[in-house]
């Protein structure tokens, strides 16, 4: 008999204004995009295996302890560290014989929500091959808990709100849904990896330092945000552009960018013509963004190219959490 599979896939995210200052109670805006991470669960009796098909690691043989880390049983300790997202869900649900199979379009380490998308569909996946009936507004709150365990406190609401419910959203405490037109965009990736956790830690130290300096800049980045808002939504797009401009000069005083971010942001802008360009994410390495002229997104593309980098086109407002059962 055909082995029946559940397959379930969630969006990648950019983070369009709104990085560190968000953690002081300012708000910022994020969408979906279409690179997509993949889950699929089949039925393996008496065992369990998590396999890793884009980085080619298979994990069999573990456990997870009462504190969500993972106890090897003769899987290599790197293998073990990749799936830990996947071993939290299986935590969580109390998993066992099954195979979860995790593909991943979204570059890791780079600021575009790889880990919340791999945790949402993992956990929609495995949930729902279960036969568990849970909503996707339990599946974004329980991925929610599930990244901030295996990152130990750290993890956004809006990472993984983006990837249940996809399209944009507002984070300000918690996340809630924008109804916004989808934009052309240009994400432009270095080959430095980033690390959310020391950059958000470095940031909040220097706003303890100078509270005074630290918190006007913050401040200014918050209005950003909200004057960005209707520019989405009447598509001025000349002056979202200029915000995004003014946040990157905001987050370049506060230490979050590096020549890699500079220079693909300069040539986007530059060679590239784009109306605006930022980082995304908390910085130190990862990626940027821009925003081409209507016409002009192979431009950026090539410029982003011709400065030691990669890019690819998205598209905001992408389609969230998908769930296919039945599967033969």
């Amino acid at each position: 008999m055909p082995c029946v599979k559940t397959r379930a896939s969630a969006p990648g995210k950019i983070i369009l204004f709104g990085e560190h200052a968000v953690v002081s109670g300012t708000p910022a805006i994020g969408s979906a995009v279409g690179l997509r991470a993949r889950v699929t669960v089949e039925d393996l009796p008496g065992r369990l295996e998590i396999a890793l098909r884009d980085m080619g690691l298979t994990v069999t043989g573990f456990s997870v302890g009462p504190n969500g880390e993972v106890i090897s049983l003769g899987s290599s300790e790197e293998a073990a560290r990749a799936a830990r997202y996947v071993a939290g869900v299986v935590r969580e649900l109390d998993a066992r014989d099954i195979r979860v199979i995790v593909e991943s379009e979204i570059p890791v380490a780079s600021g575009l929500g790889s880990s919340a998308a791999i945790v949402v569909a993992a956990l929609a996946a495995v949930s729902s091959h279960m036969g568990l009936d849970l909503s996707v507004n339990q599946v974004a709150a329980q991925a929610h808990g599930i990244e901030k365990m295996v990152q130990q406190g750290l993890g956004s609401p809006m990472d993984t709100a983006l990837s249940a419910f996809g399209g944009y959203q507002m984070v300000c405490g918690g996340a809630s849904p924008l109804e916004l037109p989808a934009i052309e965009m240009v994400v432009g990736c270095t080959s430095r990896p980033h690390d959310t956790r020391s950059e958000v830690a470095r940031v909040q130290e220097l706003r303890s330092a100078y509270p005074e300096v630290i918190g006007p800049i913050f401040q200014a980045v918050g209005e950003i945000t909200r004057r960005a808002i209707p520019c989405i939504r009447d598509g001025s797009l000349m002056e979202l552009g200029t915000l995004m401009n003014m946040n990157q000069g905001l987050l370049e005083s506060i230490g979050a960018g590096t020549r890699e971010l500079s220079e693909l942001i300069y040539a986007a802008r530059g060679a590239g013509g784009a109306l605006g360009a930022k980082l995304t994410g908390a910085g130190g390495g990862g990626c940027m963004i821009a925003l081409p002229e209507p016409g002009r997104q192979r431009d950026v593309l090539i410029a982003l190219a011709q400065s030691r980098g990669s890019g690819f086109p998205v598209k905001t407002g992408a389609e969230g959490l998908i769930v296919e059962t039945g599967i033969r």
